[in-house]
């Protein structure tokens, strides 16, 4: 990748690393459902905003929207969901290490999905390594007798890498829109997606009001960990592909783990410290820079 993708891919760790934070802050207060609606619906609302200030509009044609819609649910509610339940169970900087997974599972679904991103011997090892660092990861609770809230969180986040995974690859049908365009698109069908689910499920109405510090953290994580995110999602999508674009979870752990010790006393365990770093391993193979080129070029 060139030096201004790799600027953005950091400018991107730290924004989605920040998010783990803030999912575990926010559903301390409010049911996933609600939290997911909250964070995607201002989002969308401030990308609406944007969008008008520049005299722009969304496509209204029924195949765009058709693509937005499954974006939305392959990149926004499901793994939001998925996340914002794990994080109820587990700590957010574990979240953040089994959320980067995803290039793992990518390398997996493109190599199916598309014609020129297969798999190499380099990103096979890869592969390997990072499944046995979410082996490392989840060990302590899949011994016998071990069925605990734990280990549903971990599965939560780990689910919500594959289909990262595939909102990774499809997202290359965007590539004839501009990034803002397609984030608001998306975000907006996201937010019409979680609707029936938080009026018919979490009946948000019924609960406690929240504090002044979910409110802030819900319009933090929407505005620049959401918002602003996403616009940097899809031009990076664009100039750098899938793969590269989805390496940015290796990176969003260190800020993640940053603030969970730091403003949430977690703590990182031995298991932590050894998955992180098989699933380090496996994305450095994946990114495909431990070899020559002419080595990590070689397709199965």
């Amino acid at each position: 990748m060139s030096g201004a993708a790799w600027a953005l891919l950091l400018v991107l760790s730290v924004l989605w690393g920040a998010t783990f934070f803030f999912w575990k802050v926010l559903v301390a207060y409010a049911p996933p459902f609600t939290v997911v609606f909250g964070r995607v619906g201002v989002a969308a609302l401030v990308l609406l905003l944007v969008l008008v200030l520049r005299g722009e509009g969304l496509p209204w044609t029924r195949a765009a929207w058709l693509r937005f819609f499954v974006m939305a649910a392959l990149n926004n509610a499901i793994p939001f969901a998925l996340i914002a339940y794990g994080e109820t169970a587990i700590a957010s900087g574990l979240a953040s290490i089994l959320n980067a997974t995803t290039p793992v599972f990518t390398v997996l679904v493109a190599h199916v999905l598309t014609e020129d991103e297969k798999l190499t011997p380099l990103k096979l090892l890869g592969v390997g390594l990072g499944f046995i660092g979410v082996v490392a990861l989840v060990w302590p609770d899949l011994l016998p007798g071990v069925l605990s809230a734990n280990l549903f969180g971990e599965l939560a986040c780990l689910l919500a890498a594959v289909t990262y995974a595939f909102a990774g690859v499809y997202g290359r049908r965007f590539s004839g829109l501009s990034a803002l365009t397609a984030a608001t698109g998306q975000l907006v069908a996201a937010t019409l997606l979680m609707l029936p689910f938080v009026l018919w499920v979490d009946r948000p109405w019924q609960l406690p009001m929240p504090p002044a510090s979910f409110w802030l953290s819900l319009v933090t994580t929407a505005v620049l960990c959401t918002a602003a995110a996403y616009i940097v999602y899809f031009r990076l999508l664009a100039i750098a592909g899938a793969t590269n674009l989805l390496l940015v979870t290796f990176l969003l752990p260190v800020s993640a783990l940053l603030l969970g010790v730091l403003f949430l006393h977690e703590t990182i365990t031995p298991a932590a410290l050894t998955g992180m770093a098989l699933i380090g391993g496996g994305l450095a193979a994946i990114d495909g820079r431990l070899l020559p080129r002419p080595t990590r070029n070689i397709q199965l």
